[in-house]
């Protein structure tokens, strides 16, 4: 009786060591955001309040740079949160980080670029919407050139019978 009790714990305590080992990963960068202030020049930082658990250390890596068609300037930094003077509130600018999460031996990377520009309306940075605003229809010309063909696009000189063939668009079988 013994044994058998024995052999039931041991059995029990294995089930809970392999479903402690299983359970699904939690993937931080999906709770990290930042945020930027007002005022002259660039204060950026990042946002954990949402994260579930306190990783072992973090490294941030900050790029900000000017210039939305090119030819623009850009400016690092790091740590959780970086000032950048050189930034003015006309410019268009591109922000971008990456963290590093180090916790349990290993280390998850998360990195986001955005498109930010100067809101007086709000006095803050928000995004710039780089979403189509408008799509014109597009309008396909059909055309009737009695040309025919087969079921491959290749170009027929006459008219098959018993086989499917196209005109002007149309799919046609001859019988006879």
């Amino acid at each position: 009786m013994r044994t058998l009790l024995l052999v039931v714990l041991v059995a029990l305590g294995l089930n809970t060591i392999q479903a402690q080992q299983t359970a699904a990963p939690y993937f931080c960068c999906d709770s990290i955001t930042y945020w930027t202030d007002q005022g002259q020049g660039l204060f950026i930082g990042l946002d954990t309040t949402n994260m579930i658990h306190n990783p072992d250390s973090m490294t941030i890596y900050w790029g900000v740079c000017t210039g939305f068609s090119g030819g623009g300037i850009c400016y690092v930094g790091d740590g959780i949160s970086d000032y950048f003077p050189q930034i003015t509130t006309s410019d268009t600018i591109k922000v971008n980080y990456d963290v590093y999460i180090y916790e349990n031996g290993s280390v998850e990377v998360c990195s986001i670029e955005d498109w930010l520009v100067y809101d007086q309306g709000v006095y803050n940075w928000v995004l710039l919407n780089t979403l189509p605003t408008n799509i014109e229809e597009l309008v396909i010309e059909k055309f009737n050139d009695k040309k025919i063909y087969d079921l491959t696009d290749k170009e027929l000189r006459e008219v098959p019978v018993g086989v499917m063939y196209i005109r002007n668009n149309k799919l046609y079988i001859k019988t006879k």
